[in-house]
């Protein structure tokens, strides 16, 4: 089982840490020693170093002195004297004479280090350990609240709890003195165990959390950086980097620790180029200075209102320089340019094939794309035999088109249709309201409003829509034209007679 946190490589089991899964969250592989003197035979004689190295939680490392000289080996878990009563639980990091050189580094004395070795860690102590880990997470969300409520500006970044369970340490980040005493407090009465404060900065806040950096590996704060030097915009602006808080920003908000990395080389190479150099003078113009590669030393210099830039070696840009001094000019800078080889790209042959057997990437997108080519294909076919099947066959007029939605037909806008009824039906002045008439009926021409009457009044002679008797209507006929015809017989003169009658 391997370490999920670890950055060694190779599930940390055989090598890295070798806690065989038991590493805790952040720290893995932080200032890790390498044994050298693993390898040798120690003498008969030899008294092995009563101190050893423990790390705990936050790559955080100290001293403990093993006065019953119990066998320990890199990567145990141990119990050790807690600093304020009580024990915790940590990892030996370091035994023999490396503690030695370990001490002597850090600059600290065997005298100081009062502190001793309980035991081997048991199953219990696992195991109340583990309780106590699982704690942290809640304990930090209700610390936060607590703080939120008092207004406190600070912020609660980790939490640690101690290996028996009795004792929480806090780590917080603030600008300024904060006043937490009331939080302590509120704190004691809500978790029941002792509480520690400890402010800390930026940087060590980030590498207690870990993480990502934009370089894609792990941060250098939490893996091998322990001493965090000042990093200013000089070593940006050195390096000829924009002075964007975005990018030159890390995950704690400060500037990157990075940027000192390559600072000295750059300022060795910056000793031959001039500094504070603005403009060349020159007999046509004046060349303003566009930017500097200073590695390679070429300065790159551009007229105005011009797009082209003229590159310059250092040692040119020199001499000019002391040419302007003595009042001399250089007729043109074009002549003097430098003549760049475009760099040559090569086209790179990977030295894989695909064995699995598998198609493009695309080849479902290629397969639905055809399939909708042929369904539209096939929809337009359709559409082709319905236009050519509703045309006449014996007439060659083109079919007229078929009227919108909301539009009557021409036929129906241009007068009211008259046409014979069938035994029981409607004439087309009974169609139901917004019904439209079929476009084969033929319209009839208008009637004068005196023959309406006349035609209407008319007794004896079966007229449209009447049967043989005398004011029947036709089967189906509405009474609405029926008590219409009635109406129209009594309101006929007297002295009018009706053109049938003489016949």
């Amino acid at each position: 089982m391997g370490c999920g946190s670890c950055s060694t490589g190779g599930g940390c089991a055989p090598a890295g840490c070798k806690s065989n899964g038991s590493c805790l969250t952040g720290g893995c592989g932080k200032m890790e020693v390498y044994d050298w003197l693993s390898n040798l035979d120690t003498p008969s004689n030899y008294t092995p170093f009563q101190v050893i190295e423990v790390k705990f939680k936050g790559a955080r490392k100290e001293f403990f002195l093993n006065v019953d000289n119990i066998y320990l080996e890199i990567g145990e878990l141990i119990a050790v004297e807690g600093p304020t009563g009580g024990y915790d639980i940590g990892h030996v990091s370091l035994t023999g004479e490396l503690v030695r050189m370990q001490m002597k580094r850090r600059k600290t004395p065997i005298d100081q280090v009062t502190r001793k070795v309980y035991r081997k860690a048991t199953e219990a102590d696992v195991e109340k350990w583990k309780i106590a880990k699982g704690l942290e997470w809640e304990t930090m969300h209700k610390a936060r609240t607590l703080a939120l409520d008092l207004r406190l500006s600070m912020k609660i970044s980790d939490v640690d709890y101690q290996g028996d369970k009795t004792k929480a340490t806090f780590f917080y980040t603030a600008e300024g003195r904060v006043d937490f005493r009331e939080l302590i407090k509120k704190m004691a009465e809500t978790f029941r165990i002792r509480i520690e404060m400890r402010q800390i900065g930026m940087r060590q806040e980030a590498g207690r959390l870990g993480g990502i950096g934009s370089c894609g590996r792990e941060l250098c704060c939490s893996t091998w950086l322990t001493n965090f030097k000042t990093v200013s915009t000089a070593a940006a602006r050195y390096q000829n980097l924009s002075l964007n808080t975005l990018k030159l920003a890390g995950q704690c908000g400060k500037l990157k620790c990075c940027l000192n990395y390559e600072l000295d080389t750059y300022l060795d190479a910056l000793k031959d180029i001039p500094d504070r150099i603005e403009a060349l003078q020159t007999e046509i113009g004046v060349a303003r200075h566009q930017k500097t590669d200073i590695f390679k030393k070429i300065m790159w210099f551009a007229y105005p209102n011009t797009e082209d830039w003229i590159p310059l070696k250092v040692d040119r840009v020199k001499e000019i320089m002391a040419m302007n001094k003595r009042g001399q000019k250089p007729v043109n800078l074009k002549e003097e340019a430098l003549e760049l080889t475009p760099v040559a790209v090569v086209e790179k042959t990977h030295d894989y094939e695909n064995v699995v057997g598998q198609d493009s990437l695309t080849r479902l997108d290629d397969k639905s794309r055809n399939k909708n080519n042929r369904n539209n294909r096939n929809k337009g076919n359709d559409r082709n035999k319905q236009v050519k099947g509703n045309q006449p066959a014996s007439s060659g007029k083109p079919a007229q088109p078929e009227a919108r939605k909301g539009q009557q037909p021409k036929q129906a806008q241009q007068g009211p249709q008259q046409a014979k009824p069938a035994q029981g039906g409607r004439t087309p002045q009974q169609n139901k309201p917004g019904q439209q008439p079929k476009q084969n009926q033929q319209p009839r021409p208008p009637r004068p409003e005196g023959q309406k009457k006349e035609n209407a009044a008319v007794m004896g002679t079966p007229a449209e829509g009447l049967n043989t008797q005398e004011g029947v209507p036709a089967t189906g006929q509405p009474s609405a034209n029926r008590n219409r015809n009635r109406n129209n017989r009594r309101k006929k003169p007297k002295d009018n007679k009706p053109k049938n009658e003489s016949e």
